[in-house]
């Protein structure tokens, strides 16, 4: 799927911690992620990241839309293209991390990531964000909602995801 013209590409990334957040196991994990964050905004074809603020209260607070669970780590952001986020994904300190995902996530669920196309200068809310992911989940890899293997021109995840 190549992408729409006008358009850059959204995506988000859902976690459960295994442990709370002050707990010394996931404490390299919590200590990087201004580091990785940093990166992030930081990267060619970097457009917005959800703030930590607004993604706390979505995460954690019962008036949030993600089930105000105290140990949910999640990203909502904007990139340029494919081949912006892909390269910060796995070729960046990110890549570090996302190795390592399994001692600090519950790896129970299986879908954990979810893109789409927004209009150039779209910052999504997160009430459209879990409800891209729920499409996904429900019906699957669709223009509406995607993982990687539904974009052709991603390369870097099928030798990078394994790792």
């Amino acid at each position: 799927m190549i992408a729409p013209q006008g358009h850059h590409l959204a995506e988000l990334n859902l976690g459960i911690l295994k442990y709370d957040w002050d707990d010394p196991r996931v404490q390299y994990f919590v200590k990087g992620l201004d580091l990785v964050n940093g990166v992030a905004a930081r990267s060619p074809g970097f457009v917005w990241r959800m703030d930590d603020a607004e993604m706390e209260f979505e995460q954690t607070h019962a008036d949030g839309v993600m089930g105000a669970n105290p140990r949910m780590a999640s990203t909502l952001s904007v990139w340029e293209d494919v081949a912006s986020l892909e390269h910060f994904v796995w070729n960046t300190v990110h890549k570090r991390f996302y190795d390592r995902k399994a001692e600090w996530y519950d790896m129970g669920a299986s879908l954990r990531f979810c893109m789409w196309w927004v209009p150039v200068g779209h910052r999504p809310t997160m009430t459209e964000a879990m409800a891209r992911f729920r499409h996904l989940e429900d019906h699957g890899p669709t223009d509406h909602a995607f993982g990687w293997e539904h974009l052709k021109e991603a390369q870097l995840w099928k030798a990078s995801a394994c790792g």
